[in-house]
């Protein structure tokens, strides 16, 4: 069993498959293609989910090192294996990895079972076979082609994990200093769900935009890592949860859209996007990153990321908004930034993301919407709560006075900067790029 982003035991239907053949030797593999191109944040997490679910397996999880073309049919032949048991990954690398690792493989079976995903990609079309690129029809053609119920927990009564193979020691690394990750693994991941749907569900559809409330299921890097399943989540849902169940579709969606345009992963779905003269203002793009824009819901967000190594996806939005909009800087700039801080970094998830905000993906926001930085704060941080939290220069402010501490008289009492723009101004600038953008030819 090859483990990849199906970190955990219970529904886990290529587990299952493979315990049927079993005995199973469990294994995960540390690629060097994807290790060395994650951030730090990302490989603490996943190093911490490893040794969850090495626990899991009662210390028999094997580690090796190296190109799964070479690794996984040597570890067959040393141990005889006659069937290697896969979750079918549908990421462009994942897909070419998998297919080369099946060629070297010979005469062992690569058996694939399941995805990381309610529906796999490619499974959701048009009636004429073609993909989406609008959400609403994707959802509404997703939710009737259904999913399958969870999979049985396997039966840990058996001696069904073939113990006593040789293994490289557990993989650890260390996350950048302050920044608090939370619990990984697959109990973790059900203990939040719980909590989430005990407390939070029923008030989902309001409170999962307020950044300053504990109103998201907070599940993303446990979808992220294989540690719950999406139908997991599904089969708990009621009628009255269509909100909560369209963001696990949203997550569906993207994946869909990449699986279907891999290219996508670096290039605008809309190309002309690529041709436009974007700014090269590496001062600017460090003061977006570190939280020195001057602007307190942009900086809050962006100094919660590096604390926490995630972010609200509500500021998620608004950050941007800004760094494209505001600063004029390409998104692709913003999405290799998130994807090195994130712990929950899915490349679907991220990639589209940064291209709805920008305007250059599937199902976009237009690029002449705008998000006004400081009327989002002062929506959805009313009280000035989120921005407090984050930025202590200005905990001083109570209240909304936080979001507009040019207003106020001791504003930057405690040295929070001034602003880099003048977020009026480049919006005429942003609206001015994109009326010169609509002249372009389709490429």
């Amino acid at each position: 069993m090859w483990f990849r982003r199906d970190l955990r035991l219970l529904d886990n239907p290529a587990l299952s498959a493979a315990i049927t053949d079993g005995p199973v030797v469990p294994v995960f593999v540390i690629d060097p293609r994807l290790w060395d191109a994650a951030g730090d944040v990302r490989l603490a997490y996943l190093c911490a989910s490893l040794r969850s679910l090495h626990n899991s397996l009662d210390g028999n999880l094997v580690i090796r090192h190296g190109n799964p073309v070479e690794v996984i049919p040597a570890l067959c032949a040393e141990v005889g294996a006659t069937s290697v048991h896969i979750s079918a990954d549908f990421a462009p690398y994942g897909m070419q990895r998998d297919a080369a690792v099946e060629s070297a493989l010979g005469d062992v079976a690569l058996v694939r079972t399941g995805s990381p995903y309610a529906v796999a990609p490619g499974r959701v079309t048009k009636d004429d076979g073609t993909a989406y690129r609008v959400f609403t029809p994707f959802y509404r053609t997703w939710f009737r082609h259904g999913w399958r119920v969870p999979a049985d927990a396997p039966d840990t009564s058996l001696n069904w994990v073939l113990k006593g193979i040789d293994s490289d020691a557990l993989p650890e690394h260390a996350a950048p200093e302050g920044v608090a990750l939370p619990t990984a693994g697959e109990s973790a991941a059900w203990d939040r769900w719980e909590e989430f749907r005990a407390n939070s569900l029923a008030d989902y559809a309001d409170a999962r935009n307020r950044p300053d409330v504990e109103g998201t299921s907070f599940l993303s890097h446990h979808l992220k890592w294989g540690e719950i399943h999406p139908r997991s989540l599904l089969a708990d849902l009621g009628e009255s949860d269509e909100v909560y169940r369209k963001e696990i579709c949203w997550r569906e969606f993207y994946a869909d859209v990449l699986h279907q345009a891999p290219a996508s992963v670096r290039e605008s779905l809309d190309d002309r996007f690529d041709r436009m003269k974007w700014a090269d203002d590496d001062a600017a793009f460090a003061a977006w990153a570190e939280g020195r824009t001057g602007y307190p819901f942009v900086d809050a967000g962006m100094r919660q990321l590096r604390a926490e190594g995630w972010m609200h996806n509500r500021v998620r939005m608004v950050v941007a908004s800004f760094l494209v909009k505001d600063l004029h800087l390409p998104w692709q700039r913003g999405a290799r930034e998130f994807m090195s801080w994130l712990h929950d970094g899915d490349i679907a998830s991220n990639t589209h993301g940064w291209q709805w905000t920008a305007g250059c993906g599937t199902d976009a926001s237009p690029f002449y919407r705008v998000f006004n930085p400081v009327m989002q704060g002062l929506k959805f941080d009313p009280d000035g709560d989120y921005v407090r939290r984050y930025i202590p220069e200005l905990a001083h402010l109570d209240g909304a006075r936080a979001h507009e501490p040019w207003d106020q008289p001791d504003g930057y009492a405690l040295g929070y900067p001034e602003r880099i723009v003048d977020h009026k101004a480049e919006r005429e600038v942003a609206l001015s790029d994109y009326s010169v953008l609509k002249e372009m030819k389709d490429g």
